[in-house]
């Protein structure tokens, strides 16, 4: 019965919170700056590294270990960015690493639509799918996050639908031996806010009731930093339209074969 009631609770302050947000606006805009923080992977090689050898490769690998993202978003619309950021090292930006990192993420709640830039080695590819479909179970934790009540949700995810933009040589060394191999899961953990009643999120995250502002997966945790409402200048949200069009798997398909290309190019020129 106790538990009952603080489920009926639980969904008590998620109606007053959207009621009240709705009544004061019908139309508006936000903003939502991210900051994300991913742990080094180095696995049985880096077991061999000292503790100084470890370091210099951290900050060799800031760029891509941490990074900024502002998601700008309306009641059924958002645009999910990454801001630019120079080399710590070499002053410039990481090329390589883009050509595996999330581009330019349009997302439509209504219409249940991803659009995605993605730019592989000078190619553009317009990425075209529906929405990831999420599970989440919803719990009654909270915690403060900046002026915003947040509500604890989680969910398990396939692994590479998380990050069907990136490539591992491990997953290409598996098609090679045409074995069947085990769908991998990732548990997600996600912090949202029905303060501001919107299903958006960032990356492939979405789908709850309340913008999240804070979420943990694999080895990376994405935490909202700061949130503009209703900003003086409103940045009009629009779905790119650079590129080939393609869907995710598709994507998946292209980048891997030419991996592979490069790998046999090379394994010839050294016979």
């Amino acid at each position: 019965m106790k538990a009952v009631f603080l489920k009926l609770g639980f969904l008590l302050v998620i109606f007053f919170m959207s009621s009240s947000f709705n009544n004061r606006s019908e139309e508006f805009q936000g903003k939502a700056y991210y900051f994300s923080k991913s742990s080094m992977e180095l696995g049985n090689w880096g077991a061999r590294l000292s503790e100084s050898q470890k370091k210099q490769i951290a900050e060799r690998l800031k760029n891509r270990l941490e990074k900024t993202y502002v998601l700008t978003f309306n009641k059924e619309e958002s645009m999910f960015k990454e801001e630019d950021k120079l080399d710590a090292i070499s002053g410039a930006t990481d090329s390589w690493g883009k050509n595996f990192a999330p581009g330019d993420q349009y997302k439509n709640v209504k219409s249940n639509t991803q659009i995605q830039t993605q730019e592989f080695y000078g190619k553009y590819f317009l990425v075209k799918d529906k929405l990831q479909p999420i599970e989440w179970q919803l719990g009654t934790e909270t915690k403060q996050i900046g002026n915003y009540m947040v509500f604890k949700a989680t969910a398990s995810i396939p692994t590479n639908e998380l990050t069907w933009y990136e490539f591992s040589w491990n997953n290409l060394s598996n098609d090679d031996e045409d074995t069947t191999t085990e769908v991998q899961m990732t548990e997600v953990e996600a912090w949202y806010t029905p303060q501001i009643p919107v299903s958006h999120g960032p990356l492939e995250y979405w789908g709850l009731p309340g913008l999240i502002l804070e979420v943990s997966a694999g080895n990376t945790t994405m935490l909202c930093s700061k949130i503009v409402m209703n900003p003086e200048e409103k940045t009009e949200i629009e779905a790119p339209d650079r590129g080939k069009e393609i869907t995710k798997k598709e994507y998946q398909e292209t980048i891997s074969n030419k991996m592979k290309e490069f790998r046999d190019n090379r394994m010839r020129r050294r016979g």
